[in-house]
C-alpha cells in the first residue's frame, strides 16, 4: 500500500514500433506532470531501445521492453529477438503486467493503442480495472483517413475495448485542425469520453540558447529514420541557401548501408553535416534557420511552436496520417507542404532559397494541451466512480 501522504502514482504506456514520437511525446507529458506535483511517482513503459538516451526529471523512471518494428505494410515483427512474434508479444505483455502489480498506479495513459501494440495489453487492462486505476487513452490529433481508422478500430475491437477499460480520451490535438470522432462518425458514448486538449508545447521545456551559431544552417530530421532515406539524401543534394550550412539528423533505425551512402554523399560538401541521433532535437530546431522534415506529430508541433519557416514531406504510407495533417496546416498557411511523389532536388532547392516565413501559428492553434493534461490528471485521480459516468 502506498504511505498516506504520497503523490499520486502514474504510469505512461507508448508500445513505440516505428521512430521517436510516441516515447517523446510520453516524456513530454511526464516532465509536465511532474513539474505540477514534485510528489508524483511517474513510471515511463517504453517499446524502444533509446528510451534510455533521453533525460528524465526527478520522479520519473522508465522501463524498456524488447523492441517491435513495424514493417512498410503495417505488420510487425521482431527488432532484434529473432522472428517469433508470438513469443515477443508474451514477453512484453507478461513484463508489463508484472511491472505495473507492483507500482500500483492511480492512473494509467496508455498511447494510441487501446489494446496495445499486438493486443498486448489484453491481459494488462482487466488487472488495472480491478486494482482499481484510472485509465486513459491518449491520441495524436490524427491517425488515419476516417475509413481506415473505422475498419481497423472494428476489426482490432477497440471500441469494445474503450467501453470496457477506458474512463477517458484525451486528444493532443486541436479541432480546428481535424475532428477525428466527427470524421469517423464515432458513437456517441464514444464521443462523451473524448476531450481535445490542444497542442503538447515543448518549448517551456526547451533548455537554454547556447551561444549562436558561428553560421546560420538548415536542419534535416526525418525521426527515427527507417524511411527517411529519400528526403535526407534529396536534402544532402540540394543547394543550400547562400552562407548557410546544412544539418542532417539520420535517426538511429535508418539502414546502416543507407547511412554511410548519405555520409559519403555530405563528404563531397563540406557545409553538410550528417548526425545519427539526437536525444535533444528541440535545441536545434530552435536554431535553425529552417527545418525540413517528415510530418510526424511531435516534430510538427514543435516547428509550429517555435515558429518555423518549414517544409513537410510527410509518409503516405502505410497510413495517411502525416499527409492530412501536413495538407491542412499548409491550407492555414502555417507550413510548406510537399508530397512525396513531388520530391527532388530541384524542388527541394527551390524551397530552401526561396520559402517564406509563417505566421504565429500560437495566434492561429490551440496550444494548452500540457496544462489541460495535468488539471485533469488531477481532477481523474481524485474522482468518485459516481462522477465518472459512460452511460450510452
Amino acid at each position: 500500500m502506498k504511505p498516506p501522504h504520497a503523490g499520486p502514482r502514474i504510469a505512461l504506456y507508448s508500445h513505440d514500433t516505428m521512430g521517436f514520437g510516441h516515447i517523446r511525446r510520453n516524456i513530454l507529458l511526464s516532465r509536465a506532470l511532474a513539474a505540477a506535483d514534485p510528489q508524483a511517482q511517474i513510471l515511463l513503459v517504453s517499446g524502444i531501445r533509446e528510451a534510455g538516451a533521453f533525460a528524465l526529471p526527478p520522479g520519473v523512471d522508465s522501463i524498456t521492453l524488447p523492441a517491435y518494428r513495424k514493417q512498410t505494410d503495417g505488420s510487425y515483427v521482431p527488432r532484434a529477438l529473432g522472428a517469433d512474434i508470438d513469443r515477443l508479444v508474451a514477453i512484453r505483455g507478461e513484463t508489463i503486467a508484472a511491472a505495473l502489480c507492483r507500482f500500483e498506479p492511480d492512473l494509467v495513459v496508455v498511447d494510441n493503442v487501446p489494446r496495445g501494440a499486438m493486443n498486448e495489453l489484453d491481459g494488462v487492462l482487466p488487472m488495472l480495472r480491478r486494482m482499481p486505476t484510472r485509465l486513459v487513452l491518449g491520441l495524436r490529433d490524427i491517425l488515419d483517413t476516417p475509413a481506415v481508422v473505422l475498419r481497423q478500430w472494428r476489426k482490432q475491437r477497440n471500441f469494445q475495448a474503450i467501453r470496457d477499460y477506458y474512463d477517458a480520451i484525451w486528444v493532443y490535438g486541436d479541432h480546428k485542425v481535424y475532428d477525428t470522432a466527427e470524421a469517423c462518425g464515432f458513437a456517441p458514448d464514444i464521443r462523451r469520453r473524448i476531450t481535445a486538449l490542444g497542442y503538447l508545447d515543448q518549448c517551456a521545456h526547451i533548455a537554454p540558447s547556447a551561444a549562436a551559431a558561428a553560421e546560420p544552417f538548415v536542419l534535416c530530421m526525418v525521426g527515427g529514420g527507417q524511411d527517411g532515406f529519400r528526403l535526407t539524401e534529396t536534402f544532402v543534394r540540394a543547394t543550400l541557401p547562400p552562407g548557410h550550412r546544412g544539418i542532417v539528423v539520420t535517426g538511429s533505425m535508418m539502414p546502416a548501408a543507407s547511412r554511410e551512402r548519405l555520409r559519403e554523399l555530405a563528404a563531397a560538401r563540406p557545409a553538410m553535416t550528417v548526425l545519427e541521433f539526437v536525444a535533444d532535437p528541440l535545441a536545434l530546431m530552435r536554431d535553425a534557420a529552417a527545418v525540413v522534415s517528415m510530418g510526424g506529430y511531435n516534430t510538427t508541433i514543435e516547428i509550429l511552436a517555435l515558429n518555423k519557416r518549414a517544409l513537410l514531406v510527410p509518409r503516405v504510407v502505410p497510413r495517411k496520417e502525416q499527409w492530412i495533417r501536413s495538407s491542412r496546416l499548409a491550407a492555414l498557411g502555417l507550413i510548406d507542404c510537399l508530397h512525396p511523389d513531388d520530391l527532388s532536388v530541384e524542388a527541394m532547392s527551390h524551397w530552401l532559397g526561396h520559402g517564406r516565413q509563417p505566421p504565429a501559428a500560437r495566434e492561429v492553434l490551440d496550444f494548452n494541451g500540457l496544462d489541460r493534461f495535468c488539471r485533469l490528471a488531477a481532477e481523474l485521480i481524485t474522482a468518485s466512480p459516481k462522477d465518472i459516468c459512460h452511460a450510452a
